[in-house]
């Protein structure tokens, strides 16, 4: 049975089908078809002798007779059958008649989805041909229902990037769910990245309970919520400079019910700390890459005085990116009078672009 045994490595579902001798095979997949009794969510199987035809149920009385008028010989049966592979088409399938070669070959590597949002990089010598590229996108991604062009790096206080609908509705605000938690967020006026989601679930996974937790850059909530959701007894403090952000952090906190657990503060970092939060943290939490080593002081004095945990992040374009992040954060820990103890995890989050690289260093510190 070679064409059974052929999925025996991968999921196997059993299912009622139309057993026929392969003499009968072309005969009977074209009577099956024409009843609509094939369930074409597995594939047809076949052995040495017979061809296996998944159906959608076992045939009624009527259905059976109209098979037996058609076919001299077969036997309902159960059998077990692989699921059909859906395969999603790409850009490039899509495209590939439309664009030239040399233009093919520009087209996104990649595409970050943010709820029903997808957001790609246009290349200046696609850009004439952009509102192209984002109508491929919604169809090779049947629940997107936006598609967003970057314009700019992110860049202010705030780290926000412009966006340009190319695709789909006009719109900038979602709902976006990661690790069962839900978040709100507007792209053009919060910062938030999918491809940060191991480092959320990384990061929340290593909370102690009982632990204070400090997340000095919470953006829309992401680290500071789920670890709420993951931990019985802690207590988060979630600050950002960024009132829109801080919106979306209250709303997000109140959807996924850490309101006792996840305390939204809006203000600078540094502030807040100075007037609330010193000496209470067992962790503190610094996702902001391009200026994380100018708060390092303050996450200092956050930390409880016998020391505590931080996550540091930082970008780098050095050849070196680990070793450079993990100096520049002993240094400033120095400054601050205490004293880098340990590190517990050093590593590239992400490239960002050539040669740079977001890095995130776990530090003991006393």
């Amino acid at each position: 049975m070679s064409g059974l045994m052929n999925g025996l490595g991968a999921s196997m579902f059993e299912t009622t089908c139309l057993k026929i001798p392969k003499n009968y095979g072309e005969n009977g997949l074209a009577v099956v078809k024409k009843m609509n009794l094939q369930d074409s969510e597995f594939k047809v199987a076949h052995d040495q002798s017979y061809l296996y035809v998944p159906l959608k149920s076992k045939p009624s009385d009527t259905e059976m007779k109209e098979l037996k008028r058609h076919l001299p010989e077969f036997e309902i049966t159960m059998q077990m059958f692989l699921k059909q592979v859906k395969h999603q088409p790409k850009l490039v399938d899509l495209l590939g008649e439309t664009l030239s070669p040399y233009l093919v070959a520009s087209l996104p590597q990649s595409i970050d989805f943010v709820g029903d949002i997808a957001v790609v990089e246009i290349t200046p010598e696609l850009e004439t041909h952009k509102m192209v590229i984002g109508e491929a996108v919604l169809k090779a991604h049947k629940r997107v229902r936006t598609v967003l062009a970057r314009s700019g790096a992110v860049s202010g206080v705030f780290r926000l990037r412009a966006f340009e609908v190319i695709g789909g509705e006009a719109k900038t605000a979602t709902i976006h769910k990661e690790h069962g938690c839900v978040f709100y967020v507007d792209l053009a006026k919060t910062y938030f990245s999918p491809r940060l989601s191991y480092e959320h679930s990384r990061v929340a996974s290593m909370v102690g309970e009982g632990e204070t937790v400090v997340d000095m850059f919470a953006g829309v909530g992401p680290f500071s919520i789920l670890t709420a959701k993951k931990h019985a007894d802690v207590q988060v403090y979630a600050i950002d400079v960024n009132p829109d952000a801080f919106f979306f952090l209250k709303k997000n906190v109140a959807v996924n019910r850490v309101e006792a657990k996840v305390m939204p503060i809006l203000g600078d970092a540094r502030e807040i700390v100075n007037k609330k939060l010193i000496g209470l943290a067992d962790r503190v939490i610094m996702n902001l890459p391009e200026k994380a080593i100018d708060y390092v002081d303050a996450a200092c004095q956050a930390l409880k005085p016998e020391g505590g945990i931080v996550h540091y992040y930082e970008f780098s374009n050095t050849q070196q990116p680990l070793e450079t992040a993990r100096l520049r954060l002993t240094e400033a820990v120095e400054r601050s009078n205490r004293r880098l103890e340990k590190v517990l995890l050093a590593r590239i989050v992400r490239g960002i672009a050539p040669f740079t690289y977001h890095v995130v260093v776990d530090a003991e510190i006393k």
